[in-house]
């Protein structure tokens, strides 16, 4: 069972808004779809990324992944950016953030994309932040564990999610990702949930996937990946959203601080018309309370810094079984 954190408040919320709806556009949701969204914390979408823009994506990942190699404070200005981490082989290099900031025209295309806003109106309604961007991945022979988390914890009355666009395959036996469904109910002890389950609780689910497949997973919902050896390469690009009248009632941003992360769709908008001029576009039907105003300095809008994050649950460092570990957001 899961173990929820008591110093959490009350999980018993509002159902999330809006209710599911016919789909306007081939490209949203289902209620079906939703529904099983809301139940289980997670949707696959398989092939939901058209092969000339995921061609577009990977050589991205590969030229974020080159630069990060070679930049230092006094070569590169976006150096800190690139997530470095110790693990088992030493530092190793994990993660580039702020991707539509990295040089490359492939992120902002895909945000435009139908495929990707169509899918985010369904789950937030038309006043969507996009609150984060970045590849993670693990490089070849880079086998270290993801340990179980939630990634953020906040009230439930609205949804929360990533929207996670596989660039390789992810196969079961090679650390592919795990997840519990039904787990993003409430804030749990992710520490006492491993101390007991280890990798394999009640109900687990592997999510095998294919370059091109989607997942759609709640920030509460408990995930994590097992460590392996001699696995290869995978990169995986995460889009978070949330709706704008979730961050007004919640935070951690203020309402300055969405105008400047929404005015990203309108560049994403034009740049995946630009490259892709005869595949169907994305109608966006913003609500005039939140339509951005356009800023002076387009370069300017590719990266608007958090400052300030919403806690997840994590667990810190130590042994199982010992006592020693304990929460951390």
């Amino acid at each position: 069972m899961l173990t929820l954190d008591p110093s959490a408040p009350e999980t018993a919320r509002p159902a999330p808004i809006p209710r599911p709806a016919a789909p306007r556009t081939p490209y949203h949701l289902t209620p079906e779809q939703v529904q099983f969204f809301d139940d289980n914390g997670y949707l696959i979408l398989r092939k939901q990324i058209p092969p000339e823009l995921l061609a577009r994506l990977r050589a991205a990942g590969d030229a974020w992944i080159e630069r990060g190699q070679k930049a230092t404070p006094e070569t590169d200005p976006n150096h800190a950016d690139f997530g470095w981490k110790r693990g088992p082989n030493g530092r190793t290099f994990y993660s580039v953030g702020y991707v539509h900031n990295m040089g490359q025209r492939a992120s902002l295309e895909l945000l435009g994309s139908p495929q990707v806003l169509a899918v985010v109106e369904s789950l937030t309604g038309p006043n969507f932040v996009p609150t984060y961007e970045s590849m993670v991945f693990k490089m070849t022979g880079e086998g270290a564990p993801i340990h179980w988390h939630q990634d953020a914890v906040h009230p439930r009355k609205h949804r929360l999610f990533n929207y996670d666009i596989y660039f390789d395959a992810s196969r079961s036996g090679s650390g592919v990702l795990k997840v519990v469904p039904g787990s993003q109910t409430g804030k749990v002890d992710v520490c006492d949930f491993d101390d007991n389950h280890g990798w394999n609780p009640p109900g687990v689910m592997e999510v095998e996937m294919d370059p091109g497949d989607v997942l759609v997973h709640d920030v509460m919902v408990v995930h994590g990946s097992e460590p392996v050896v001699g696995k290869a390469l995978r990169r995986t690009l995460y889009y978070e959203f949330r709706p704008a009248e979730e961050i007004v009632e919640d935070g951690p941003w203020d309402r300055n601080w969405i105008d400047r992360r929404q005015r990203l769709i309108p560049i994403a908008l034009r740049r995946h018309a630009e490259t892709f001029p005869d595949a169907d576009q994305y109608e966006w039907r913003i609500s005039d309370e939140f339509r951005p105003e356009p800023g002076a300095d387009e370069a300017e809008e590719l990266r608007v810094a958090h400052v300030v994050n919403m806690a997840g649950s994590y667990c810190s460092a130590g042994d199982a079984g010992t006592g020693k570990r304990k929460l951390v957001d």
